[in-house]
């Protein structure tokens, strides 16, 4: 299938408010708790039975982790959920969590412009993919803009680069918009990689 990419005009649909939260089935349980506090900055809600709760804004909940080690492991390479994403501010917003994360020996896995986002894969203790990312165009208008060049369709899952150097590049001065820019570039060889993430 192949279809041009563009953000929809809003439509009489009546669709949910919000995206409420995700619930993680692990025989790791103390390990993640303490990995998505750290790794989202959140507050441990409540806990009781092998069940936690944790939050990052005023929502009671945005992760849920139950304990189960009854449970079977993960098989690799299978269908189902590949990443969760979580969208920054700015530019400088991200480069302070992966700062912060660092610090903590907690490092992403592959960093990618995507075109519409910049974005940085992380994976917990059990091996989820988790996204973080900022928005590469300032309005909808600049982003269907850039998708109406055909650029996403011709490369639709982006360029890897190097964080560091733009976080370099960023404390030199460069502006965010510069730096945020849709890279262009040959995937090829790195589609079946990406599409892990």
């Amino acid at each position: 299938m192949d279809v041009p990419m563009k953000v929809p005009e809003p439509t009489t649909t009546i669709s949910p408010a919000k995206f409420a939260h995700i619930v993680l089935y692990t025989k790791k349980f103390k390990e993640m708790v303490d990995w998505y506090c750290n790794f989202l900055g959140a507050s441990l809600t409540g806990a009781s039975q092998g069940l936690a709760f944790l939050t990052y804004d005023e929502e009671h909940h945005r992760i849920a982790i139950i304990e189960t080690p009854e449970y079977k492991d993960r098989v690799p390479d299978t269908v189902g959920m590949a990443h969760f994403a979580y969208s920054y501010e700015s530019l400088a917003d991200m480069i302070h969590q992966y700062e912060r994360l660092k610090s903590s020996s907690i490092m992403p896995v592959r960093t990618i412009n995507h075109g519409p986002t910049t974005s940085m894969y992380y994976r917990d203790p059990d091996e989820n993919a988790v996204e973080i990312q900022v928005d590469n165009f300032k309005s909808v208008s600049e982003l269907n803009d850039w998708f109406s060049t055909g650029a996403f369709n011709r490369n639709p899952i982006g360029i890897t680069f190097e964080f560091e150097e733009l976080i370099t590049r960023h404390k030199a001065g460069e502006s965010e918009q510069s730096l945020l820019h849709p890279r262009e570039g040959d995937t090829a060889s790195m589609l079946s990689e990406n599409h892990k993430n």
